[in-house]
């Protein structure tokens, strides 16, 4: 193993470059509490891993070095675009929490993201940290590593971004327009019995209009939200998960679609 690197050290390299754009954007990985060292080591071990893949496979290394740097710099938007695929999925969480932060009365609270470095909603960085945990119960990290690393080296090379940028293209669109479809589907039961609790305090303000419907309203509705949340958190935990493997199953689908295009 060793020894076929050091003859293939150029490969190596792009292997390893792939890897390390890669997990310094996916989530989990690329949170600013786990240190750079840590990263370019798991990058380093995971290309180690799926090097004797790639040379058997073949890989041309161009002999002029300005084709092997924009060789290098595709390798790395390769990387960049498949952890993009996967933060996605995690920002669907975030946006699902927006939806109905504002209604709870948490509109004015934010909390900073260290995976996506800005302040966010204080209920999305909460639903990011359960989808997280629900991320690795179900082995997502070894699913992006086989997936993300060990699949796309199989089937991308760093020229398909080029000639099959429709398919790309296709993806990611289909990835961005599901995003606000899992957020809305994830809010739905809170942001449905906020609205339900809204029309009801607006009744009772018509009813008895000498009530504090103001003073009322901001406890009843961070009261209901909770109760809402914690009963119906097991079924979001699940379908946290299914969210999930949507998102590996569109790394999947990109790979599937590059792999069989004609080359």
């Amino acid at each position: 193993m060793i020894e076929g690197i050091v003859n293939h050290t150029q490969l190596f390299l792009l292997v390893l470059f792939r890897t390390i754009a890669m997990i310094e954007v996916a989530p989990l990985f690329s949170s600013t509490t786990i240190p750079q060292t840590a990263k370019i080591g798991l990058a380093f071990f995971a290309a180690v891993a799926v090097f004797p893949t790639v040379l058997a496979a073949g890989y041309a290394i161009p002999a002029n070095p300005v084709d092997y740097f924009l060789l290098v710099l595709g390798e790395v938007l390769i990387g960049l675009v498949i952890g993009f695929m996967m933060m996605l999925v995690f920002s669907a969480f975030q946006v699902a929490g927006h939806f109905f932060s504002l209604q709870m009365g948490f509109g004015a609270s934010e909390v900073f993201d260290p995976l996506a470095q800005v302040e966010v909603p204080l209920m999305g960085e909460f639903l990011n940290l359960v989808a997280l945990l629900v991320f690795i119960s179900i082995s997502g990290a070894g699913k992006f590593l086989f997936v993300g690393v060990l699949g796309s080296f199989e089937s991308i090379r760093a020229v398909d971004l080029v000639t099959h940028k429709a398919a790309l293209m296709e993806v990611l669109i289909r990835g961005l327009s599901g995003l606000f479809q899992s957020a809305l589907t994830l809010s739905f039961p809170i942001l449905g019995t906020l609205t339900l609790v809204s029309i009801v305090m607006g009744l009772l303000s018509k009813a008895a209009p000498q009530m504090d419907i103001l003073t009322m309203g901001f406890p009843l509705s961070i009261g209901v939200s909770f109760i809402v949340l914690f009963a119906t958190l097991p079924f979001l935990m699940t379908a946290f998960g299914r969210v999930i493997d949507g998102g590996f199953n569109a790394i999947g689908e990109l790979v599937v679609i590059l792999k069989g295009a004609p080359r």
